[in-house]
């Protein structure tokens, strides 16, 4: 360890150098390896349960020039970055990066209270969103280098929120895989954890973290201002924190093995997380009612409670939502399908671009603002059953165009609207499209099945499943590929 915390990184200030050329100069691929070693050490060693090896690496990787490296330029390429805190502080410029990375860790660290904003949510109350400064993000990146590697040596295997190499669609697979058969579990239990991010005990937090207890403090107890006035922090983690995912994942680990405990393999009773939303599939109400009452007291420890309005238990016939997808078995048949307030969201959401936003736009402009918002919809859902809604979307896509045609040119016919903006491109006619740019059509994706990822795969051990995980997914994605051999 002494050899590599004595590393001289090229880019260290050495005072004949500006700090816009010293950024300059950092070798990224040399800092990624450098962190990702300590990073493997520091999981095998949790693993292990070699605790005080654990702390020495933790120590060695905040205080490593390539960790704090590393931290600046995340929180300096996020959408976040030009959103400021408190202090009204951003760090465009290299120079401004290069001295973040030399005054990160200094000293005594104090952090400052973060900016309080909210956000409106779906069902139309809001969701407050904490934003810390510049200097308090890159922080909590560089402690989230280190606290990482243990979170994912102590998860849950079917925790699939917030997690390297982990997605949405892992889950997605997981619950099929335990619910689509006959002879499989038949009810469920959808939960739902009451303001997970605003309620975390601090006092368990600080018990239960493994990491520096004084810089965790500093983070717990930062409070937030809010129209010019400074609120204190009593409990909860700061949705914004870069940090507070992992706090959050690693408040409710535990929850399957709690229930894996009572209900050990055969019982039919699964439990899938991602983030604070879970189900868990068992064979009849009764059991589904016990799991609930067992995981009470669990959250409750915790400072957590479940949601009344949002925990429900529901038959596999009846169908539920879950991660904007509905899972129903039909005659027996499980399908799922992109969920109705999914559709209906897409739909709002295209509605308002075309005809609240697009009325002054060129039709250039129309497409390229259409287009992110289509691939991504469908990219997402693509993995289900979704051939029909696809075409559905479109449909819609096509009406609420032809509304805007109209608007635009009350006074023309439709023979004119229809060649002003519609044209053949290839053996496909009617399509919005301009010498630059043509509008994506969500039934030209192909419904291709996910390859969910291994539950016992840790990210920072398992390097090379995941690299030949993403290199395999990408030959699927690309091709079509159905051969079994392609599915680790």
């Amino acid at each position: 360890m002494k050899n590599e915390a004595s590393i001289t990184p090229k880019g260290e200030n050495t005072g004949d150098e500006t700090p816009a050329i010293q950024w300059n100069q950092i070798d990224w691929t040399k800092a990624e390896d450098f962190v990702s070693r300590l990073q493997t050490r520091i999981s095998k060693a949790k693993i292990e349960n070699k605790n005080n090896l654990v702390k020495r690496l933790q120590h060695l990787l905040v205080n490593s020039f390539y960790g704090k490296a590393l931290a600046v330029r995340t929180v300096t390429m996020n959408r976040g970055k030009h959103t400021p805190g408190v202090d009204k502080v951003l760090w465009p410029s290299d120079s401004r990066k290069m001295e973040a990375i030399l005054s990160l860790n200094k000293g005594s660290y104090k952090s400052k209270p973060l900016r309080r904003i909210y956000i409106p949510k779906k069902n139309g109350k809001l969701r407050p969103l904490s934003i810390p400064t510049m200097y308090d993000r890159a922080m909590q990146a560089l402690y989230s280098l280190a606290l990482d590697p243990v979170a994912e040596a102590t998860s849950d295997p079917n925790s699939y929120g917030f997690r390297k190499g982990r997605a949405c669609q892992d889950a997605r697979q997981q619950i099929f895989c335990n619910t689509a058969k006959r002879y499989q579990a038949q009810w469920n239990l959808e939960g739902d954890i009451k303001g997970c991010f605003d309620n975390i005990s601090h006092e368990w937090l600080m018990n239960n973290i493994p990491m520096d207890k004084r810089i965790l403090k500093q983070f717990l107890k930062a409070g937030f201002v809010f129209n010019e006035r400074l609120f204190p922090s009593e409990y909860g983690t700061p949705q914004g924190g870069v940090i507070s995912p992992i706090l959050a994942n690693m408040t409710l680990n535990g929850m399957e093995r709690l229930v894996k405990d009572k209900y050990p393999y055969g019982t039919k009773v699964n439990l899938v997380r991602y983030a604070d939303d879970f189900v868990v599939s068992t064979p009849d109400q009764k059991t589904a009612e016990a799991v609930k009452e067992l995981l009470i007291p669990f959250l409750a420890e915790r400072g957590l409670e479940l949601s009344e309005e949002k925990t429900l238990i529901t038959h596999i016939e009846e169908g539920y939502d879950f991660l904007g997808w509905n899972f129903r078995k039909y005659d027996g048949k499980m399908l799922i399908k992109p969920s109705k307030t999914s559709i209906k969201s897409i739909k709002e959401k295209i509605r308002k671009v075309i005809l609240d936003d697009g009325l002054a736009m060129t039709q250039d402009d129309l497409i390229q603002r259409l287009n992110p918002i289509l691939r991504g919809w469908s990219n997402y859902h693509k993995c289900a059953v979704s051939s029909e809604i696809f075409g559905e979307v479109d449909a819609y896509i096509f009406q609420t165009l032809w509304i805007w045609a109209k608007r635009r040119h009350h006074n023309k016919g439709n023979g004119w609207r229809r060649h002003r903006y519609w044209h053949r491109k290839g053996n496909k006619g009617w399509v919005f499209c301009t010498e630059q740019n043509t509008l994506f059509r969500m039934s030209s994706v192909k419904i291709k099945r996910h390859v969910k990822v291994k539950a016992d795969k840790n990210p920072y051990i398992d390097t090379q499943y995941f690299r030949d995980r993403k290199e395999k997914i990408g030959i699927i994605r690309e091709r079509g590929v159905r051969d079994k051999r392609y599915y680790l």
